[in-house]
């Protein structure tokens, strides 16, 4: 009797900590945030040292400089490539494949995302919201400025793109689906710009479609690439090039300076264009039409959904390897005895 009610109280720890595939989602999430944690504490200390020692690295911009958010992204990608480690996986499966870095589906993001401001500010322009006039900057001061907030807007995106739609993105999707963890997603993303000087709820909401939108395009493309382009050039364009507020914080330095001349339904108030009914159109329909494009699902690879190692993360022992027999053709050998199948390759 004594055992089996031990064997039932095994059996359902099991279940409450296993999957059918492996560790549960929220047990994963839980490890890197602990992981996370860890070597955010110690990147905290490093750097800390660093700018003792160089007191030249830090920044005027504070958090938004851009030795703040690289190191940020980096405890990040360290915490990832920890799990990826655990779950015999890649950081590629989580949305980055270093492969394709600045690659070709990055600057098509940077063309979207500039286009997609340029689009929302001339429709406030023709709605009589919005009126322009030079900004503070003038000669080779342009150039450099457009480079250095280029990299802070890259690197601020890569952060946000990666922490809501990177590893916590592809986790949740094993133990929900996809379209729910999107929508979780998503709902995170407006959240974390609360906090934000000068946003307003609205203006979160539409943070939130924004969200929802790059979780479609990550869909239909398989990786972060377009998305981090877009976002960082979004931002670029709306903060430095037009001078508008970007979620209720204008930069110093910018091209132009744009002056809010209507409703704040229509401009968007404190928080900027990304907080007008405009803007929130023209990013749906964004999100349909990508919804739209590219019928076949890219993210997450199938095959990474079942990389992670039996022996690690799963309850149930894998089935037995038959060893060849004669006559025998690849074809009936389990994948993983084949070379090049999923179950191996690189940890990036």
């Amino acid at each position: 009797m004594t055992v089996t009610v031990w064997g039932r109280i095994a059996k359902f720890g099991g279940r409450v900590f296993f999957g059918p595939v492996e560790l549960r989602a929220g047990w994963r999430l839980l490890i890197f945030a602990l992981v996370a944690f860890v070597i955010g504490r110690l990147a905290q200390f490093i750097v800390r040292f660093a700018l003792q020692a160089l007191p030249d690295l830090n920044s005027r911009e504070g958090p938004l400089s851009p030795l703040a958010i690289a190191v940020t992204v980096g405890v990040l990608l360290a915490a990832s490539a920890v799990m990826a480690k655990l779950e015999r996986r890649r950081i590629a499966d989580y949305g980055l494949p270093w492969r394709r870095i600045l690659g070709k589906q990055f600057w098509q993001g940077i063309a979207l995302g500039f286009a997609t401001i340029t689009a929302v500010v001339a429709a406030m322009r023709l709605a009589g919201a919005l009126s322009f006039a030079d900004g503070n900057l003038h000669g080779a001061e342009i150039g450099t400025y457009s480079l250095r907030y280029l990299v802070v807007f890259a690197l601020g995106a890569a952060f946000e793109e990666y922490f809501c739609r990177g590893y916590l993105l592809f986790t949740l999707t094993t133990g929900i689906g996809f379209w729910p963890a999107a929508v979780l997603s998503s709902i995170l993303f407006g959240v974390l710009h609360t906090g934000n000087p000068g946003e307003t709820a609205f203006g979160c909401v539409s943070t939130g479609v924004f969200g929802f939108l790059f979780c479609v395009i990550l869909r239909r493309t398989g990786n972060l690439w377009m998305p981090i382009g877009f976002h960082a050039a979004y931002n670029w364009g709306e903060a430095f090039f037009y001078g508008t507020t970007d979620s209720g914080i204008q930069f110093p330095n910018r091209i132009l300076t744009a002056t809010a001349t209507g409703p704040d339904w229509l401009t968007g108030g404190s928080a900027g264009p990304e907080g007008s009914y405009l803007c929130v159109a023209i990013v749906a329909l964004m999100a349909i039409g990508f919804g739209l494009w590219r019928g076949a699902a890219k993210f997450p690879d199938p095959a990474a959904i079942h990389r992670a190692s039996p022996t690690d993360l799963q309850l149930s022992d894998p089935p037995p390897v038959r060893p060849p027999s004669a006559g025998s053709s690849p074809s009936d050998l389990p994948s993983a005895a084949l070379p090049g199948s999923a179950d191996q390759g690189p940890l990036i």
